[in-house]
This record gives C-alpha cells, sequence and structure tokens, in this order.
C-alpha cells in the first residue's frame, strides 16, 4: 500500500505538471495543452484512477509482476471480505514453519520447508505442488495473480495437494541443524541458498517459478511447469499430477 500511495502521488503530479498546473523555475508558461498532451494527461489519470481501488486490496492484475507480494499490504478489504469461514478444516498438519513472516497467495495455506510438506503429504495421503518462487521474481507474482486466481485452480490447491513453496531469495538465516554443507564444503545457511541448492539437486534448475507435482516420497507425477499465462495449461499440469496420484493409491 505505501508502494501503492507512492505511485499514486507521482503519477498525480505528472497529470497535474502536463496541465500546466504548476511549473519549475526553467518552464515557459503553457498557455494550451496540445492534442498529444492531452492524450498522455488523460493516460496518466486513468493510471490513478486504475491504481487506486488497490490500496484497498483489488488485485491489480495489470501491474502485479511491478508490486510487492499482495500479503505485504498492511489494509486488504479484498482479504476481509473473501476470508474462508470459521468451520473450515484446515489443510494442514501442523502449524507451519516460517508462517510467522512468509504467507501464501489468496489466503491459501501450505507450508515452507521440504521435510515438514512431505511429512503432512504422506499423513493426509496427498500429492505435493512445489512452488520454487523468490520475493523479487515478477513472473512469480504474475502467475500467483493472473493464474492461480482461476476458480478452477484454486479449488485443486485448496483442497487436492499440499501446497509447498520455496524461496530461492530469502536471506533469512536457518537454524543450525538446517544447515547444508555442499559437496565442494562450502555451508549454506540462509534460506535462499538451501533452496537453491536443494533445487539444484533434485531438478537441475534454479529457474523461477518452477513448478513440479511429486508424491510423498519425492517422486515426480507432473512438470516441470514454468512461466505459463495459460490457466488451461497449468491446471493441465495440475490434474495430471493429481489423476496420475489418484492411480496409484
Amino acid at each position: 500500500d505505501v508502494y501503492l500511495a507512492i505511485w499514486i502521488t507521482l503519477f498525480t503530479l505528472m497529470g497535474l505538471y502536463l496541465m500546466g498546473v504548476y511549473r519549475f523555475s526553467h518552464d515557459t508558461e503553457l498557455k494550451h495543452i496540445g492534442f498529444f498532451r492531452l492524450l498522455i494527461v488523460i493516460a496518466t489519470f486513468s493510471f490513478v484512477v486504475y491504481l487506486i481501488p488497490g490500496l484497498f486490496g483489488a488485485d491489480l492484475r495489470g501491474v502485479s509482476s511491478l508490486l510487492p507480494p499482495k500479503t505485504s499490504q498492511q489494509f486488504d478489504l479484498s482479504a476481509a471480505m473473501h476470508a474462508p469461514p470459521q468451520q473450515e478444516p484446515a489443510n494442514l498438519c501442523s502449524t507451519p514453519l516460517h508462517s510467522d513472516f512468509l504467507q501464501l497467495p489468496h489466503r491459501l495455506q501450505g507450508y515452507f520447508d521440504w521435510d515438514e510438506a512431505m511429512a503432512c503429504a504422506k499423513e493426509l495421503n496427498k500429492p505435493v505442488f512445489v512452488d520454487f518462487t523468490g520475493h523479487g521474481c515478477s513472473n512469480c507474482k504474475k502467475m500467483e495473480q493472473s493464474v492461480w486466481s482461476d476458480p478452477r485452480i484454486l479449488e485443486r490447491l485448496r483442497n487436492d495437494v499440499i501446497i509447498l513453496a520455496l524461496y530461492n531469495d530469502d536471506m533469512t538465516t536457518l537454524p543450525e541443524d538446517r544447515w547444508v554443507t555442499t559437496d565442494e564444503g562450502r555451508v549454506l545457511k540462509t534460506m535462499g541458498r538451501v533452496t537453491r541448492h536443494l533445487q539444484q539437486e533434485r531438478f537441475g534448475s534454479v529457474a523461477v517459478p518452477y513448478y513440479v507435482m511429486l508424491d510423498p516420497d519425492g517422486n515426480m507425477l507432473s512438470g516441470p511447469h514454468g512461466t505459463d499465462f495459460n490457466a488451461d495449461n497449468f491446471l493441465a499440469f495440475l490434474d495430471q499430477g493429481i489423476n496420475k496420484f489418484k492411480e496409484r493409491n
């Protein structure tokens, strides 16, 4: 919301400047507004009007890849209005590690630790949807806002899988018992470095977003699936993993 407020203020000032409401010391007086300048003024104020609902939690999908994660917003009316009922059962086995500073979009529930997610998947007998992501990943945020928001996809993510989100750029230092020592002798202490190492070792990639569907033993069910803003393709990827898991069980 602070980020959006700064944008709204800057573009409002820009529109007023283009209209000649105020001038800088080196500017000449604007006696009339030309057609091209008028088009820019209209575009500028249209963008301001588009941004304003975002202050109250509206999904700004057109610029979602440029904004901080929506979970960082302090004031979100849409989240309060669409909160799940209190009686809805949690799709988790325990309170997730790191949930004090990491959250999933669309009020989804999931884990942020590999071992914890796999243990819960075994307990509930569900496949695991692994989301390799990053705080600074523009395509990740755009996928979450424009693809994950599809009602068909949200239904699968809420009911049919255990979500495991792993951040490859988080600089949080892990407890010492979760540090990883590489074959070269490097000690990986932060969540992001451990995640990149795990992704490279298991899947031969450090790209984000990077999605895979696994069974509770870590065997591949479907994927990998990368940046693809076609919701039908993403749904097919999820259904392939879910259906394959059901066939094995």
